[in-house]
């Protein structure tokens, strides 16, 4: 496993830890955690490219009915 090494202002630091402890881990686990969910990809492989192949019957939208009318704030 790779090891980073960052520099973050005092204030971020602290407020870092507090995040931490609160969700019970330690900052090592919590930024690991946090850098994993931000450059994870997040749609499966060839998600994509499932578009389109719906082979069921058509799909219809029902209808949506009138539209309520309101008196103005005047």
């Amino acid at each position: 496993m790779s090891q980073l090494h960052c520099y973050v202002p005092d204030d971020v630091a602290s407020k870092l830890q507090e995040k931490a402890e609160q969700s019970h881990l330690s900052v090592s686990k919590y930024l690991a955690l946090l850098v994993k969910k931000e450059v994870e990809n997040q749609w499966p492989e060839d998600y994509f490219q499932l578009f389109g192949t719906w082979k069921g019957e058509a799909l219809e939208r029902p209808a949506q009915g009138d539209y309520e009318q309101r008196e103005g704030f005047n």
